[in-house]
């Protein structure tokens, strides 16, 4: 469903090189202060974003190092976070619960568990130019909607759609390729797009393009599921608990520091991926703050309720290839 909007050949390409050079989880020598920090492979699920500020803060600021970690922040390969955690090649990354459901209900589930929130809620919806009728999910009808073309995607979309008392086989759905979603609604290119509010939205406010828009959680309570979530190797958590703790830990640091000073954290951010937007990044990050940890008791917290519910509506609804047993595929014992 999430399908890499850009991709950086030649940096994958090296990346995977040096990942093999490296191992997956050596001692490496800290060139600075000369004490031995334990490797440790962290991948991105895309290019750097306001996601992943509390990663970069955790670095930048040394928390990694003070827990006895060098961390190594990758961009994904093609295949995906999803493999190459599983694969051993990297401990942690990035990925969402709708797209771990595949990597769970399958005759070879992939052996990785969501071990941290990084976003409380789910911010994530459908945006439209203002005042074409697309304020509710009914409104899709007879429009252009980009899709990734996934079954849980579509089924979501149909749920809202039906109870607002629509029908998404009205829907005229093209091919999602999208790069830059104010360019697609000022174009006509599409009608309506799946966005990541904290991103895509704020893209929007900055460029002043009026929009409409609404949020999946808002709409039925089951969509307010984690997306997106740190995972890690299993095998890894199960044979380093306290090096997973510690990784954690400092990576909670971070997006503490990221909610505490959102613009010092949006500095980082830039310094490591200078090629994006300086404004975008400091609005996104101001709307992050509120994200992070919003009303749970601390960052990274799974509430075992939201994540069960929306892995049994998948159930119902067989969405997934083997039915997913509760508490599938997460755990909050290394917070």
């Amino acid at each position: 469903m999430r399908k890499k909007k850009l991709a950086a050949v030649a940096v994958m390409a090296s990346m995977m090189l040096s990942l093999v050079a490296c191992g997956s989880n050596k001692e490496k020598k800290d060139n600075d202060g000369g004490k031995n920090l334990k490797k440790v492979t962290f991948v991105l699920d895309w290019t750097p974003n306001t996601n992943h500020t509390g990663i970069y803060l955790a670095k930048e600021k040394g928390y990694f190092k003070e827990a006895g970690l060098n961390v190594e922040i990758v961009q994904p390969p093609d295949g995906g976070a999803e493999q190459l955690v599983a694969s051993g090649k990297a401990q942690f990354g990035i990925s969402f619960q709708d797209t771990l459901a595949a990597c769970y209900a399958s005759k070879e589930p992939l052996p990785i568990t969501a071990v941290a929130a990084v976003l409380q809620h789910n911010t994530s919806g459908i945006i439209s130019r203002k005042g074409e009728g697309l304020s509710t999910p009914k409104g899709l009808e007879g429009k252009k909607y980009a899709t990734w073309n996934g079954p849980i995607e579509k089924a979501m979309i149909a749920n809202v759609m039906k109870a607002d008392g629509g029908d998404f086989n009205k829907v005229t759905l093209i091919p999602n390729e999208v790069t830059d979603e104010v360019s697609a609604l000022k174009t006509n290119s599409v009608d309506a797009i799946w966005i990541y509010y904290g991103w895509a939205g704020i893209a929007c406010e900055k460029a002043k393009l009026p929009i409409d828009y609404f949020a999946f959680r808002d709409l039925n309570p089951v969509f307010d599921y984690y997306t997106p979530v740190i995972i890690g190797n299993n095998a890894y958590l199960e044979s380093n608990k306290e090096e997973a703790k510690a990784f954690l830990a400092a990576a909670a640091k971070g997006y503490q520091d990221a909610i505490k000073d959102p613009e010092g954290a949006a500095e980082v951010l830039l310094k490591e991926a200078p090629e994006l937007d300086a404004d975008l990044v400091k609005a996104s990050q101001n709307y992050m703050k509120d994200q992070y940890i919003a009303d749970a008791s601390k960052w990274g917290e799974i509430d075992p309720k939201r994540w069960n519910a929306f892995y049994n509506w998948l159930n119902e609804n067989n969405l997934v290839e083997t039915k997913l047993p509760e508490n599938t595929g997460f755990s909050n014992e290394y917070l």
